[in-house]
């Protein structure tokens, strides 16, 4: 075979190999296009990682408290997602007591997480006098909004059923969250408190105003559509990542598309909102857009708000979901005010 024979037989084969390759970009660009799924899995990806380092970081906090943790109770017949786990301190549970409960959605930008990814920190919680309910939601994007906001009213609804089971209060009730998990939270509160807002999502909340003690919210998302926004402070990669996990929730990408609104609770607070703790980071790029607007208009509407956020020079800088490293002192000091609020508002 001649020398130029070789060469031409390379480069047609250098051509297909290319040719492939180029079909196989284009393919997955399309793929980024036209569903969710492949930027919600990225970013789940990336989410869970982090998740598990939380987990880790927390597992060194025990409390001397024995806590009897009761998990995996399914509150949705059918549905393998919808579990809950419940923590109780055993001192409480072996004299029939009935304590404030604590529910906690947790975050992960609707694509990621698991109600047992913050489970030493409940533990902690709970020995502080309260039961504590961890929830699992079905992720986004195999079931879009409002799922979420379903099965958490479903949820809500067999906790009251098994009250006495967990050792529960049924009068005095704490919605909480973080990340994901406090605009979830948050709207369910909003959902409660103004019935022409839970006409329009197509909601019964199960809870009742009087059953509402308050609110805890970390780092949450309130105004979905300032999510979408370009940050020309932030990497293009994580604007992006926005984009796809808006998506993926809600499953449209149009601003302007009226389901954006519904899912943001600042829009849909009213006086009747319960008390709040509020906390964001000063490294934390949401805090000026999301927590500080909805502590102000919250405050505005004359619910009693307790904020725990920093000045923009604080160091060292604080970071998304910093409550949740109790090795730092800020993250200690956020456990105390979250704890202090929770007894307060029990009474």
């Amino acid at each position: 075979m001649s020398v130029k024979k070789t060469r031409r037989r390379l480069k047609k084969r250098l051509v297909i190999i290319a040719c492939g390759i180029s079909a196989v970009i284009i393919v997955i660009a399309i793929s980024f296009q036209v569903s969710p799924w492949p930027g919600a899995l990225l970013v789940r990806t990336v989410f869970n990682h982090r998740g598990h380092k939380i987990l880790v970081d927390l597992e060194k906090h025990t409390t001397s408290t024995p806590i009897t943790v009761v998990p995996n109770q399914q509150y949705q017949q059918g549905n393998k997602e919808a579990l809950l786990d419940v923590y109780t301190p055993q001192p409480a549970e072996r004299s029939g007591q009935e304590l404030p409960l604590v529910i906690w959605t947790h975050g992960g930008a609707w694509v990621s997480g698991d109600k047992t990814d913050a489970a030493p920190y409940f533990k902690l919680i709970a020995a502080q006098g309260f039961t504590v309910i961890s929830v699992n939601y079905t992720l986004a994007p195999a079931k879009k909004y409002p799922t979420q906001i379903r099965e958490l009213n479903e949820a809500h609804a067999y906790i009251l059923a098994n009250a006495k089971r967990f050792h529960i209060n049924p009068d005095k009730v704490f919605l909480s969250g973080d990340s994901a998990g406090s605009q979830l939270s948050s709207q369910m509160a909003a959902l409660i408190t103004d019935p022409g807002y839970a006409k329009q999502v197509g909601i019964t909340p199960s809870l009742s105003r009087s059953q509402l003690a308050g609110v805890v919210l970390f780092c949450g998302i309130y105004k979905m559509a300032f999510l979408t926004e370009a940050d020309p402070n932030l990497p293009k990669i994580i604007s992006w990542g926005d984009d796809q996990v808006v998506w993926a929730f809600t499953g449209t990408k149009a601003q302007t598309s009226p389901v954006i609104r519904q899912v943001s609770p600042y829009y849909h607070v009213t006086k009747d909102f319960p008390a709040t703790f509020i906390s964001g980071g000063n490294g934390d790029p949401l805090t000026n857009t999301q927590s500080i607007p909805l502590a102000s208009k919250l405050t505005s509407l004359g619910v009693p708000v307790t904020p725990l956020f920093y000045s923009a020079n604080h160091t060292p800088s604080l970071p998304h979901e910093y409550q949740f490293n109790m090795d730092t002192t800020n993250g200690k000091q956020a456990f105390s005010r979250t704890v202090d609020f929770l007894h307060a508002q029990a009474q």
